[in-house]
């Protein structure tokens, strides 16, 4: 038999409801067990221990206390005190985490926020820059169109008559000028001429345009009326040859049906054998067409 059985025999039986009593005396009280769970949460945590580590520390430091003063003393008031402490400071770290990190979150929103109306700002501005860039460019452009209108018409009004009327402008070139007696060929010399209508109308992009043929009262009226049309045409065609959109512009043959001098005089009958280019006013358009581009103006002859 050894040693410790012999120990155990020395043990009156009396003693033994005595050692039971200890050993159950050794549970941990509800304190303890409490600030074990709590400081086990919190340490879980890697919030916690990124923003609180002092408070969690103290907590860890209370708990170790309350643990040391168990394992001393056992279920004394001083370690349920001890244990309460450290139970609240580990919640305590808990909370003092989840502020921080809410105050992180806020600060970071309303930095978000404001680099977001710094951005838009910038991009807003730069729009603006844009738009005004781009509104710059067109004026630029339309005043070189403008001039280049003037320009084109200037030079139109030395060898043609220009009017208004209710019709638009209107771009009169003499019979004469431009063909041989009862003929529609274009005659060389009013190539020149047409160059200089072409040069003009094709700063006119978009406006409708017609080419009228007139006659004079001389022969038979079918006659006069085919010789317009043929007029007319042999016009429409030389100046969409000269870069004039040919879907913009349509011919006419009026004939001898609308005079603009007496017909019994040779100078009335000459002035009656003309053609007519008319640049139609733009849809919507209250003034005149004349006025586009400040080009000069002259009444017909």
């Amino acid at each position: 038999m050894n040693s410790l059985s012999k120990a155990w025999k020395l043990i009156p039986l009396t003693a033994l409801p005595l050692l039971a009593l200890g050993c159950a005396s050794a549970q941990p009280p509800r304190e303890l067990v409490d600030a074990r769970a709590a400081y086990a949460r919190a340490a879980a945590d890697p919030q916690v221990g990124a923003l609180a580590p002092t408070q969690l520390h103290v907590a860890k430091t209370t708990l170790d206390k309350a643990e040391r003063e168990f394992n001393d003393d056992g279920d004394e008031p001083e370690t349920r005190d001890l244990a309460y402490i450290a139970e609240r400071r580990a919640r305590y770290a808990e909370v003092q985490a989840a502020l921080l990190s809410a105050q992180k979150q806020k600060a970071e929103a309303v930095s978000e926020g404001q680099r977001r109306l710094a951005m838009n700002a910038q991009q807003s501005q730069a729009d603006l820059q844009k738009t005004k860039s781009q509104l710059d460019q067109e004026k630029a452009r339309r005043q070189q169109a403008e001039l280049r209108a003037k320009e084109a018409m200037d030079s139109l009004a030395r060898i043609a008559a220009i009017k208004q009327d209710d019709r638009g402008m209107v771009i009169t070139l003499s019979g004469s000028v431009l063909f041989a007696t009862g003929k529609w060929t274009l005659l060389p010399s009013a190539q020149t001429r047409l160059e200089e209508v072409a040069k003009a109308l094709k700063e006119q992009e978009g406006r409708s345009i017609v080419v009228e043929g007139h006659t004079d009262s001389v022969g038979n009226d079918d006659a006069n009326q085919t010789l317009a049309q043929k007029r007319a045409d042999a016009v429409r065609e030389f100046l969409a040859s000269r870069g004039v959109a040919k879907d913009q512009m349509r011919s006419v043959g009026v004939g001898e049906a609308r005079p603009i001098a007496d017909n019994a005089s040779p100078e009335g009958r000459a002035n009656n054998r003309r053609v007519e280019i008319i640049i139609e006013p733009a849809r919507g358009e209250n003034k005149p067409v004349g006025t586009i581009g400040g080009s000069g103006m002259q009444p017909a002859r």
